[in-house]
């Protein structure tokens, strides 16, 4: 397996160490590890009001990209909002990343010199992941292990799809951004070994999704050691990025039709 993009990063002294240490808890605080910690009380939540009405997981519902007001001019507005600050984070994730002499878009791979690469490795990684996450989500749904996910209407308001792609684009651009090029560059410099970066991001990633029950769960840490082994093989996010972006899209958009064609399965 060749190094880790052409670029391993260096390992870093005592006293660099604890800097760097205290740099990822605030990463997480504010990103990934703040929705990963909401999303397991979330499912905490969800397992004790299943004790407590006596009700199977599979009956309770979560609901992806809500509407944030009745007026579809405000919705918008909060919608693109609530997007646009979710990108800051990652634009920041870039910026900590970013070094004198070098440039941590292309050192991370998220630029376009490879984007014809990029993009049929985007492709396959849908086939590998995608069709295997649908098949898993449908099967938990079958058996009540998994959340029902509520979709927002494609005919809500013109907007609607045109923002369900945004909000695709910025998760593709924040799981993959700070799962794998801020958390590989960051625990390889304490000096962890790259099956224990790729387990452990994995299994945060597994964590942020908790709140759409136990089937997310497993898609998702598998979906993580997927995309860390590829990341690590071929030292490039933006693959993982088209992938993801154009996994949720066909979820956020295709999910709709989906509920309207298959009603007691979706």
């Amino acid at each position: 397996m060749r190094p880790f993009g052409a670029f391993d990063p260096p390992r870093v002294d005592r006293a660099g160490r604890t800097r760097l240490r205290w740099e990822i808890w605030i990463v997480l605080a504010v990103s990934v590890g703040q929705s990963a910690l909401y999303s397991l009380l979330s499912f905490v939540r969800t397992l004790q009001r299943s004790l407590e009405q006596n009700q199977a997981i599979g009956d309770q519902q979560t609901q992806l990209n809500p509407v944030l007001d009745a007026q579809a001019l405000w919705d918008a507005l909060y919608r693109f909002l609530d997007i646009a600050f979710s990108l800051a984070l990652v634009a920041l994730v870039i910026y900590l990343l970013w070094e004198p002499g070098t440039n941590a878009l292309r050192r991370i791979g998220l630029d376009g010199r490879r984007f014809g690469g990029d993009l049929g490795r985007g492709l396959l990684l849908i086939a590998v992941i995608g069709i295997p996450g649908l098949a898993l989500y449908v099967t938990g749904r079958m058996l009540g292990v998994t959340v029902g996910v509520v979709a927002s209407p494609l005919d809500a308001a013109w907007y609607t799809v045109p923002l369900l792609v945004l909000a695709a684009l910025r998760a593709g651009l924040t799981e993959e951004v700070v799962f794998l090029g801020y958390l590989f560059d960051r625990l390889r410099r304490l000096g962890w070994g790259w099956w224990h970066i790729i387990l452990v991001t994995a299994l945060l990633r597994g964590a942020y999704h908790a709140y759409q029950g136990i089937g997310s769960v497993i898609g998702n840490i598998a979906m993580g050691i997927v995309f860390g082994w590829c990341y690590r093989r071929w030292g490039r996010v933006m693959p993982l990025v088209i992938a993801h972006t154009l996994i949720d899209v066909i979820a956020f958009v295709g999910y709709p039709l989906a509920v309207a064609w298959f009603p007691t399965v979706f």
